[in-house]
């Protein structure tokens, strides 16, 4: 009896696993440390740039909130330059004549018409402070001012009691300190009636203002007030400008109280109706959006210098592929003739150009986000972590791994095992 015939199908060759896959290309990339390290060096440094810029602006950001926060919304400042010049340097400005204390007087005088309170300050915030045997270091913050200060600048009385305008009239000698000039000169005893020195001159204390903290790494507890009269006495040179403090009651009132402050300062400047304004006149919402056109400008430049690099780290990605494609000819003849398709080739290949990408930049936005937060610590902001900027490296890195990583592998998948084994 005759046996039945089998029938045997050949064996449908299956494609690679994704695991096995990987594993073969970061061996491939491991055998060439050198190379894939030069290599992950243009995609980490196009990375660093984005991610360290962008860091280091919402934190200056943040900052920068947090320090316009100590003003009133309701306040805005008239000072003889603007706060930030972008795109004008100084010397625009230099032929402004300053404001002197004459011409702050007679602006607070128009503007006590319209019932609105003017704070005039002037500082110098290279100050040594001192009470007996004990010194601060030349970094105290000397403001020249008058009652209103508090109310502009959110200040409050810890203890004791605030400059008042008989202290202006008689130009007397007494001062309000932050708290951390209280700690410094008088970590064990009441500060309150005490005689200190500030910049060579002695003053004594009458009050001590509330905690504020920090911001733009400077600190408004580090300052001592002392009537605007006595600091342009003892304290001025020849160029100080008295800056000015509106405020304007409400927000509602905002636009018309600039308004009528610009109108009441031309007067003081007496500037004809043709001339332009020799002073500026600025608020929180403007220097916000001051910051914002520069973090443009910055932002621009990070991003075209890490333009610029990835696509060079790229075009280096698609040279070194093409490089390991002409090493590894009799390696693809060799799987080839054992039975690998030219999926799995392409897929290898890609797999290496993705991982040599993604490796890079995972050191970039590591790289860059550490000295993003440098920034911030120094500006003594909360940590930041950049995870819009993180997702969009990722996307950038994944793009550029596979698009300039395609033709290298294609070359590699249409290799024809024959022609590869001969391959010397």
């Amino acid at each position: 009896m005759k046996s039945p015939i089998r029938i045997v199908r050949p064996q449908t060759r299956r494609a690679l696993r994704p695991g096995d896959l990987v594993r073969m290309a970061g061996g491939s990339l491991g055998s060439n440390k050198l190379r894939t390290a030069l290599t992950m060096l243009g995609i980490t440094i196009g990375v660093f740039s984005v991610v360290s810029v962008m860091t280091a602006l919402s934190a200056i950001r943040s900052s920068i909130d947090a320090g316009l926060s100590q003003l009133g919304s309701d306040v805005f400042q008239i000072s003889r330059f603007p706060a930030i010049m972008i795109n004008q340097g100084w010397w625009n400005y230099r032929h402004r004549p300053i404001i002197d204390y004459r011409q702050a007087r007679r602006f607070q005088e128009a503007m006590a018409h319209h019932e609105l309170s003017v704070t005039m300050h002037i500082s110098d915030g290279s100050v040594r402070g001192s009470y007996g045997d004990r010194r601060t270091p030349r970094s105290l913050r000397l403001v020249g001012t008058n009652e209103n200060y508090l109310t502009t600048h959110n200040y409050s009385i810890r203890f004791g009691r605030n400059i008042t305008p008989e202290d202006l009239e008689f130009n007397r000698p007494v001062t309000v300190i932050g708290d951390a000039l209280r700690e410094s000169l008088f970590p064990h005893e009441n500060p309150i009636g005490r005689t200190i020195t500030l910049g060579g001159g002695r003053y004594e204390v009458a009050g001590v203002l509330d905690r504020k903290g920090e911001a733009f790494g400077e600190s408004f507890d580090d300052v001592a007030l002392i009537p605007i009269p006595r600091f342009l006495q003892r304290h001025t040179r020849r160029w100080s400008s008295v800056n000015l403090a509106v405020q304007a009651g409400s927000n509602q009132l905002f636009a018309g109280t600039q308004d009528v402050a610009i109108g009441a300062m031309r007067l003081v400047r007496r500037l004809e109706p043709e001339q332009p304004n020799d002073f500026d006149l600025y608020s929180n919402d403007s220097l916000r959006e001051a910051f914002a056109r520069i973090a443009r400008i910055v932002g621009t430049g990070g991003l075209l210098i890490s333009f610029i690099a990835l696509v060079t780290a790229g075009v280096g990605i698609m040279n070194i592929m093409l490089v390991s494609v002409t090493e590894r000819t009799r390696e693809i003849g060799i799987r080839k003739s054992l039975g690998a398709r030219a999926n799995d080739i392409l897929r290898q290949f890609l797999i290496e150009s993705f991982l040599l990408a993604q490796a890079g930049g995972a050191l970039g936005i590591l790289a860059g986000a550490i000295a993003g937060n440098a920034v911030a610590m120094y500006l003594d902001v909360p940590p930041i972590i950049p995870w819009a900027w993180t997702a969009v490296a990722v996307i950038v890195c994944s793009a550029i791994g596979i698009g300039f990583g395609l033709y290298p592998a294609w070359k590699a998948a249409r290799l024809q095992p024959v022609e590869a084994l001969r391959f010397e």
